[in-house]
């Protein structure tokens, strides 16, 4: 299954020969919601076609819309969802992207991609890691607001203490395990009763070796390769342990004080996003009132004209843009002229669309915002460096 990671993007990107065919719709995880799934894909795709046709009636792109059709027979294919899926073709390319958080309904035919949801499911602000954390076990989920997925540990990170220490576990250590004991409970030969991280007790030594090798891998193989801010989700006596051990600059002070084995992953979603929403409003208000500053000493602006020069001029460090509105329009990417005209043109994209690539092709910063946290409502604000 294609599902959304950070290599998509750039794939796309290369890729982007006119014409370029974006569908966007919300898709259902289980039955029975997904039975009408693909007949929603094929309602959008009628409307491509339709869009398509005003610019090439000559059956020019019966090749770039086959695989579509053909997806919406694909029965196995709409029995697995997740919350959202995009579907991209350009002559000779085809990619579908299964999304875990849902979109709105949105067909775009152009001369470019519409990545503009993509950008905003990408984006490291509210996109976070979480570490389920027990004594001798770990589980890792990746997520955001809207959905939260349990994701295979890279090779090289321990999910058990045996796999960290192997012939290195105390003889004890092991015992507890093999009769499921945990924290000193009753229930069997071999029970050790001990303080989670006592220095004096072994198997509470074996416990922080643990999380010394857990916290070194995952911040090798998944934080700095992510950027993902990492939750820890464990009980209070493991939380102590592990951030006392922690060299991860990534993980977060808000923290899930639970077991995380005896909870479902949405009800986990749901306590994390409740624990990091107050930093992830705070990390966007800091954003509108630097821009508010700049703007006020000529450093910044929400002109989307004015914007674009500086754009292609490389000046933009930080752009917000509006999740919510679209502005149809051509962009010249050398010079930052902006040509304004109808979403009806297949050869027309949305100039929020465009300007969030330029600006990120030119190393700023992009965020894709709700409407009711833009500071203003011509759908851009940007921050320039100079």
């Amino acid at each position: 299954m294609n599902v959304l990671n950070d290599a998509v993007l750039p794939e796309l990107i290369a890729a982007q020969q006119a014409p370029c065919l974006s569908l966007y719709q919300p898709t259902h995880r289980t039955h029975p919601d997904n039975a009408q799934d693909h007949i929603l894909f094929g309602n959008l795709l009628k409307q491509a076609e339709e869009s398509l046709t005003l610019k090439y009636p000559n059956g020019e792109t019966v090749a770039l819309l086959k695989p579509f059709k053909a997806l919406v027979e694909d029965n196995d294919f709409w029995n697995y969802n997740l919350s959202g899926l995009a579907v991209f073709a350009a002559p000779g390319f085809f990619k579908v992207v299964r999304m875990q958080r849902p979109v709105s309904e949105l067909v775009v035919s152009a001369n470019s991609f519409h990545l503009k949801p993509l950008r905003r499911a990408l984006q490291t602000a509210d996109r976070f890691h979480v570490l389920g954390l027990t004594m001798d076990r770990i589980v890792l989920f990746e997520g955001n607001r809207d959905a939260l997925d349990e994701m295979t540990p890279a090779e090289g990170v321990p999910v058990s203490i045996t796999d960290a220490l192997g012939e290195e576990l105390t003889e004890k250590h092991q015992t507890v395990a093999s009769y499921g004991g945990t924290g000193g409970r009753s229930g069997g030969p071999g029970e050790v009763r001990h303080g989670h991280g006592g220095k004096s007790d072994e198997v509470g030594k074996d416990t922080e070796r643990f999380f010394r090798a857990v916290d070194r891998a995952i911040m090798e193989h998944h934080t700095k390769p992510s950027g993902h801010s990492l939750v820890l989700a464990a009980l209070p006596e493991h939380q102590g342990v592990f951030r006392s051990v922690s060299h991860n600059p990534k993980l977060l002070a808000e923290s899930v004080v639970i077991d995380p084995t005896g909870i479902s992953p949405d009800k986990l979603r749901r306590m994390v996003w409740e624990a990091v929403e107050p930093r992830y409003h705070a990390h966007v208000r800091g954003l509108v009132e630097q821009f508010g500053t700049s703007k006020a000493q000529g450093l910044g602006s929400d002109d989307i004209t004015d914007v674009a020069e500086a754009a292609a001029a490389g000046r933009v460090g930080t752009l917000l843009v509006d999740a919510d509105k679209a502005i149809a329009g051509r962009l010249d990417t050398s010079s930052g002229k902006v040509v304004f005209d109808s979403l009806l043109d297949p050869r027309v994209d949305d100039l929020l669309d465009d300007l969030s690539e330029l600006v990120a092709e030119r190393g700023g910063q992009v965020l894709v915002v709700p409407s009711d946290v833009m500071p203003g409502d011509t759908g851009v604000a940007a921050t320039y460096r100079y």
